[in-house]
C-alpha cells in the first residue's frame, strides 16, 4: 500500500512538473501581440495563415522558425530561444488550413 502511494504520489508530481515545460498557442499569442504585432505589421492571424499546418511543421520551432519570423517581420528584434516553441504552437494552431482564428 505505501509502495502504491508513493508511485501514486510520484506520477501526479511528475505530471504537473512536466505541465509547466509544455510549449502552449495561448502564450504565443500573447507573446506575438506584446512582441512581435508592431514590428510585423500585421495581425497575428495574418502572420500564422501565411503558411498551412504542414508547412508550419517543415519550418519547425528551432532555427527555422526564427529565420522564418525575420522574413515575416524584418523590423523585429531577434526572438528570444524560450519563446520559439510557443510562437510555434500559436502558428501551427491559427494555419491557414487550421480553421481556427486567433483574436490578436
Amino acid at each position: 500500500m505505501k509502495l502504491l502511494k508513493l508511485v501514486f504520489v510520484g506520477a501526479l508530481a511528475l505530471g504537473i512538473s512536466s505541465t509547466g515545460a509544455l510549449a502552449n498557442a495561448d502564450k504565443g499569442q500573447k507573446l506575438f501581440a506584446k512582441n512581435l504585432k508592431e514590428e510585423c505589421g500585421a495581425t497575428g492571424a495574418k502572420i500564422a495563415a501565411k503558411h498551412t499546418q504542414a508547412q508550419w511543421e517543415k519550418i519547425g520551432n528551432g532555427a527555422g522558425l526564427e529565420a522564418e519570423i525575420k522574413k515575416l517581420c524584418p523590423k523585429a528584434e531577434p526572438v528570444k530561444a524560450n519563446f520559439l516553441e510557443h510562437y510555434y504552437d500559436f502558428f501551427y494552431k491559427f494555419a491557414s488550413d487550421s480553421g481556427n482564428v486567433p483574436s490578436c
